[in-house]
């Protein structure tokens, strides 16, 4: 008697494959996306940015004007006037191709800056951190010392004796304003040097440097970006400040929207041409308040305690 083998097949469903877990980064994004007050700020910002990086196109290219000429027949011409879309000045330039260029002054001042001070802050915050002991109180002393000074007071003593243009401005405001940066890298330093991937990493031989930088720097990457968005618009209000108190950047040495609003309040006094204090105000006032909501809108983004 033969036996017969039979086989038995499984028409069952098939096993399932494992879902991937989304990264902080794919949550982050998700959730700017669905923001969307964050998102109308990034797009009037990105706006805002591509304006001032197309001024001479957009100035003389299309409107057929630029920012310095001047026209002695053709001052404080009010908005609508044919040729001058938003107007001209005091000395007849064009308001509009003035406000373009001075777009790239401030926003550059405060990209610029923020990007410097950011740099020397995540710095000076991981070695301070990382390493602690004599460098880390002598760090805190330096920088509990520069915080006790007024701000504004010393940013006008050292324009003052630098009369500064764009680029000095730039280093003057970067090197006084990395102190809050500095502090939160050091504390979430001192919170991750312990963790068991630095310890790991550290008995695997890796250096000093490698660990900070590899290991350290990832997992702080988003409070950095939200800082920069922050610290951006902090220092075009700074700008716009010292503009406004005669110490920023002179007119003559590039048009900036701080320096168009100071001029624009002393010429409204005298004369009916309010669009020469508005259209600046109303530049630096949207630009600040997107970038504010952007930071705010990155902070809750790269919250993990929020659910999806």
């Amino acid at each position: 008697m033969s036996t017969q083998s039979s086989t038995v097949i499984n028409l069952g469903t098939a096993p399932q494959q494992p879902v991937r877990s989304k990264s902080l980064w794919e949550k982050a994004l998700y959730r700017i996306r669905q923001d969307r007050l964050t998102m109308i700020a990034l797009t009037i910002l990105v706006v805002l940015t591509l304006l001032a990086i197309f001024a001479p196109t957009i100035s003389s290219g299309i409107f057929g004007v630029n920012h310095y000429t001047v026209n002695a027949r053709n001052t404080y011409q009010p908005i609508g006037t044919p040729g001058h879309v938003l107007g001209t000045d005091e000395l007849g330039r064009d308001h509009m191709a003035r406000l373009l260029y001075a777009g790239r002054v401030s926003l550059g001042i405060g990209f610029s800056a923020a990007v410097l001070s950011l740099a020397i802050g995540i710095i000076l915050g991981m070695l301070t951190g990382y390493f602690g002991g004599w460098f880390d109180d002598f760090m805190i002393w330096f920088i509990t010392t520069l915080n006790s000074i007024p701000g504004i007071p010393l940013l006008l003593i050292i324009n003052a004796l630098l009369s500064p243009s764009p680029v000095t401005l730039v280093f003057v405001l970067a090197i006084l304003g990395w102190t809050g940066t500095m502090r939160l890298v050091r504390g979430e330093t001192f919170a991750l040097r312990e963790r068991e991937f630095v310890v790991a990493a550290r008995a695997l031989g890796a250096s000093s440097l490698r660990i900070m930088f590899i290991h350290i720097l990832p997992n702080i990457i988003s409070l950095v970006i939200i800082t920069l968005a922050i610290s951006i618009g902090a220092l075009i209000l700074t700008e716009s400040a010292l503009s406004y108190l005669g110490f920023g950047i002179s007119t003559s040495e590039a048009p900036s929207w701080g320096n168009m609003l100071s001029g624009g309040l002393e010429l409204v006094r005298s004369t009916s041409s309010r669009h020469l204090v508005i259209f600046p105000g109303m530049m630096i006032a949207t630009t600040v308040l997107c970038l504010y909501i952007i930071g705010d809108g990155l902070r809750d983004a790269f919250d993990p305690k929020l659910s999806d």
